[in-house]
């Protein structure tokens, strides 16, 4: 039986094709970047940089990390659902090689994301721009299936406006940033929550499993948990899974009704006009408005309106009076309420869709 809710030790692709076949709704991969660093780098003040130096960073050449990326792709490729999806982050050492990869083995990419960071470590040679971003891929396995995206909890995270596929977030710091037993930072790659919150509200819902195969310190895990999804995390250093339990059993789930994000208009049941009708919420014969004070018609019995030179639908007669191709006859019609205000009619599908949850 799958045991959710925990870390893994040991390698990546052979914990994963130990897994049940299509067990994860979300794979996120912080993969190694393989930055291929030659030398220490310094600070003007010639204070060492705490650069990512690790051993499990290194490769010996670009054929090696290529078939590191296959295989582990492969691997996730198995235990992701058929409807479920993939986000992987890299910097420009790595993330072009590992989207070609995506591509190779099938996978679809949706988007690109830049996470352009607020506050990025400077540039201290002077010999290039400063690295203020990382690129993180999404992709699901074929392009017909369907996926989750919370396309409407997206635009309301973002005050109302379409979320775009540039993101400015700083990176980790101050108390979110974990320290070991020496003070220094336990993991050099750890990744702020607030990325994982964003990438988890969009792609995932309430309950479902999202893999990490690069665990590390747990930021999937500690926030999986406070947003009531599950999470297997696989990690190959000791001592990264230690820190990531530590971390996770102290994070207090925030709660059901707090999770719960904004429904996609697209996800939610369809209302006919002719529904609100036959339920006496508009009886036949009743005048609707429009934005303009000569725009009316009335409502038939079969649920289309009548003015005084057509008959069609709502969304129909709606252009036909405003001389325009198309129109969202829900918003543009307006009823009088028993308080003799106008309102519009999608007040009465929103009534007709909560007897339906």
């Amino acid at each position: 039986m799958l045991k959710l809710d925990q870390v893994i030790e040991g390698d990546c692709v052979a914990r994963m094709n130990a897994l049940p076949e299509g067990c994860a709704d979300l794979v996120f991969a912080d993969p190694p970047y393989n930055m291929q660093l030659r030398g220490d780098l310094h600070r003007p003040d010639q204070s060492k940089v705490d650069a990512v130096d690790d051993h499990w960073d290194q490769f010996d050449s670009f054929a090696d990390y290529d078939r590191f990326t296959q295989n582990w792709l492969t691997a996730a490729r198995r235990v992701l659902k058929d409807t479920g999806s993939i986000w992987v982050i890299g910097s420009y050492h790595n993330i072009f090689r590992v989207g070609a990869t995506l591509q190779d083995l099938g996978f679809w990419i949706l988007n690109d994301v830049i996470w352009r960071k607020s506050n990025p470590m400077p540039n201290f040679r002077g010999k290039r721009f400063t690295n203020a971003h990382e690129t993180l891929i999404w992709a699901t396995k074929n392009p017909k299936q369907q996926y989750t995206f919370n396309y409407e909890a997206m635009k309301a995270l973002n005050d109302e406006l379409q979320m775009r596929s540039d993101w400015t977030l700083p990176i980790c710091a101050g108390h979110e940033r974990i320290k070991g037993a020496d003070g220094q930072k336990a993991h050099s790659t750890q990744k702020p929550e607030s990325l994982l919150h964003r990438v988890i509200v969009a792609s995932t819902k309430p309950g479902d499993v999202i893999l990490d195969p690069f665990f590390g310190t747990g930021t999937t895990g500690a926030v999986a948990k406070r947003l009531d999804r599950r999470f297997i995390g696989i990690e190959r250093e000791k001592i990264y899974a230690d820190v990531a339990r530590a971390r996770i059993a102290e994070v207090v789930p925030a709660g059901s009704d707090a999770v719960e994000v904004t429904r996609s208009k697209r996800s939610e049941p369809r209302i006919p006009f002719g529904w609100v009708v036959e339920r006496g919420l508009l009886p036949p014969g009743t005048v609707l408005h429009g934005t303009r004070k000569h725009q009316k018609a009335k409502v038939r019995a079969d649920g289309t309106l009548v003015c005084s030179d057509a008959t069609g639908s709502i969304h129909r007669m709606g252009a036909h009076v405003q001389g325009l191709d198309a129109c969202n006859g829900w918003t543009f019609w307006q009823f009088e309420t028993p308080g003799g205000s106008l309102a519009p009619i999608d007040v009465l599908r929103q009534r007709l869709r909560a007897e339906l949850v």
